[in-house]
């Protein structure tokens, strides 16, 4: 047999009809099972597969989901992901995955490739406070959720964490271990998230009556090296500080290289703390103190109230929007003064 196998070849060859053929591949439950079976066997014999560019044209939906991400080498948006994947094959969807590197350009040329694509929806995961793209996308109504992360436009819809009462937590809790001198990696401000958890960060300052200084924060790119090097410099001031708050565990985790490079033991040395509470934080030769953003759930549910928006023929009366409860997890980066 030359070519590509069809519904029509699968009749054929298992004597029934064609329609038959297709109510099988619906799982239609009114079939008798050595029907179902037969037709199973010889779509397996002949290596039959659907044809989804026909189906999608007939039930007007392609079944794929795209997903977008800041940065696929950070494990939060690389378990996420897979948590988001693992979800959407229960739901019998696609996903398929781009990476900005957090690069705006890349956002925008992202968008428009899944939409040209006719994806149902899209999840975002990192996205510029301002975007404009995802502002128009909700009012024509396009399915569209963004988890840990949002823009300033009231319709969005997203899922995240307090992210000012999360950087409240970490602060206090350093705070509370005696520490006074506290600097942060912050990252950059363009994405709501970030400026967030800096604000919880002043206004924890501000609550303990301890000062802010401008030095010791960071507001650079989430670059691994450049957060490196910004801690060693820090390392080296003569009045240094006893503790560094970061904006992620994949910063933290650069800031607990740049301390061992430098011989210094953490937490005896340097108290450190992260956010995400990423899989390789609970590690037992790293132990980071971190603040959880319950990622499972808010990966879950980012994809549940996606597909819901998919299966509704008008958009939400209201907006998604869930805010998480974050979570202080105690581990060994951090210790009292």
């Amino acid at each position: 047999m030359n070519g590509r196998v069809t519904a029509d070849d699968v009749a054929k060859k298992a004597g029934v009809s064609q329609s038959t053929v297709s109510r099988v591949l619906n799982n239609y439950p009114h079939i008798k099972k050595n029907t179902r079976d037969k037709v199973l066997m010889v779509i397996d014999e002949l290596g039959f597969t659907r044809d989804e560019v026909a189906r999608s044209l007939v039930e007007k939906k392609t079944r794929s989901i795209g997903l977008i991400v800041g940065d696929i080498s950070n494990p939060f948006f690389a378990e996420s992901a897979g948590v988001i994947i693992a979800n959407a094959q229960k739901f019998n969807y696609d996903v398929v995955i781009c990476n900005t590197n957090h690069d705006d350009e890349n956002l925008d040329k992202y968008i428009n490739n899944f939409v040209g694509k006719r994806v149902d929806g899209i999840i975002i995961a990192s996205a510029h406070r301002h975007d404009s793209k995802i502002k128009q996308l909700h009012e024509r109504g396009f399915p569209i959720v963004l988890y840990n992360s949002s823009i300033d436009d009231q319709k969005a819809n997203y899922v995240v964490i307090d992210n000012i009462k999360g950087a409240k937590l970490a602060v206090n809790h350093l705070v509370e271990l005696g520490h006074k001198s506290i600097a942060y990696i912050a990252g950059p401000f363009k994405y709501l998230s970030t400026y967030l958890r800096f604000e919880g960060y002043q206004e924890a300052l501000l609550q303990h009556g301890l000062p802010y200084k401008q030095d010791f924060v960071y507001k650079g790119e989430f670059s691994y090296q450049k957060v490196y090097e910004y801690t060693q410099m820090l390392l080296n001031l003569e009045n240094r500080p006893t503790a560094i708050l970061a904006v992620s565990d994949q910063m933290a985790l650069a800031v607990m290289d740049a301390a061992a490079s430098m011989n210094l033991n953490i937490p005896g040395d340097l108290s450190v703390i992260g956010f995400d509470d990423i899989r390789m934080a609970s590690n037992q030769f790293i132990g980071l103190t971190t603040i959880s953003q319950q990622m499972e759930e808010m990966a879950s549910i980012t994809l549940e109230k996606l597909i819901n928006l998919i299966d509704t023929d008008h958009g939400p009366s209201v907006p998604i929007q869930i805010i998480l409860e974050p979570e202080l997890i105690i581990r060994k980066t951090t210790a009292s003064i």
